[in-house]
């Protein structure tokens, strides 16, 4: 009896362990691809970027599918409205994200995009119903705080494309209420699938619209042939991450992953250095700080609360019951 005790928590202690390596590799894994989009949207739209990512991330899915010997029918059997709606999500957030990267720093635009846990929280509490304590309430503040140091307002240091990663943390958000609320679950390669079609089936109209509009913000630019290595980069880039999230989330739970996803910060900060040259400046570190210590302090209240919901549903299982 010991022996299996000790065996299944020795299981459940290694699973919680590859669940954190996934989560912080994915999460290290991401700025590369926002760094090879920020190359590109120097000689394309950030609109066309996008669209090239989910793309190739929707091939890239194809051809594992393919080696694994699942078809196209089965992956497309996964990819139902709601899927849809998420991607198109994702997309929406993929655009404002990469729009912003033309013009600021990588590290800087990830900083204001990481208000995201709390801009969650109020949008459960609004749409989910989800009871939010004034605690919750108060690192929420703390972190909009955070952003707003970082963002300057009247200051001429970052502008108005310090707002994009904040429409792009919105759109994120919603991503994310709408993964609560979906039932069921697909497989790996099937949410992979649905993702990247679900930003081509967005994005195409959009690129299309704005070139015949003549809109070049959004309209489409023939790539050069030495960047199209670089779209199967972003692809594959995305595929890995948001694989390694997946599986991190299936060994690990929640409230032990979201502080880790602030390793984004630092993996960015070195990808803008070694590739671009930035180096945040000290008002960005004091939001940085404000940010992550706001959203630290949310994913230890959702703990709180989520073990004494269990430490309660445990109690009501062992009460006396009266049998008829």
């Amino acid at each position: 009896m010991t022996t299996t005790t000790a065996s299944t928590d020795s299981h459940t202690s290694n699973a919680g362990l590859h669940g954190i390596l996934f989560m912080v590799a994915g999460m290290s894994l991401a700025p590369l691809m926002d760094g090879t989009a920020k190359y590109l949207s120097a000689f394309i739209s950030p609109v066309e970027v996008s669209l090239g990512r989910f793309l190739c991330q929707a091939i890239i899915v194809l051809v594992i599918a393919g080696f694994m010997g699942r078809s196209f029918g089965s992956l497309m059997k996964e990819v139902n409205r709601i899927q849809l709606v998420r991607g198109a999500c994702l997309a929406i957030c993929s655009i404002f994200f990469f729009t912003s990267l033309k013009y600021m720093p990588l590290a800087d635009a990830i900083a204001i995009f990481f208000v995201q846990p709390m801009i969650l929280t109020v949008l459960s509490a609004v749409v989910l119903k989800e009871k939010v304590g004034v605690r919750r309430w108060a690192a929420v503040v703390v972190g909009m705080i955070g952003a707003l140091i970082i963002i300057r307002p009247g200051s001429s240091a970052l502008g108005w494309p310090s707002l994009l990663p904040l429409a792009a943390a919105t759109s994120f958000a919603v991503y994310l209420v709408l993964t609560r609320k979906l039932a069921g679950s697909a497989s790996l390669l099937g949410i992979q699938f649905a993702t990247g079609v679900a930003g081509v089936l967005t994005l195409t109209p959009l690129v299309i619209i704005a070139s015949l509009l003549g809109f070049e913000a959004a309209a489409w630019t023939k790539p050069d042939l030495t960047h199209l290595p670089l779209f199967v980069l972003m692809g594959i880039i995305s595929f890995a991450s948001h694989g390694c999230i997946v599986l991190a989330f299936d060994r690990a739970p929640a409230s032990v992953l979201a502080p880790l996803s602030y390793t984004e910060i630092i993996s960015a900060t070195i990808v803008g250095f070694v590739l671009f040259g930035d180096i945040p400046d000290m008002f960005v570190w004091l939001g940085v700080a404000l940010i992550s210590g706001g959203g630290l302090y949310i994913a230890h209240r959702e703990r709180t609360a989520a073990k004494r919901q269990a430490e309660s549903e445990e109690l009501v299982d062992s009460s006396p019951k009266r049998h008829y």
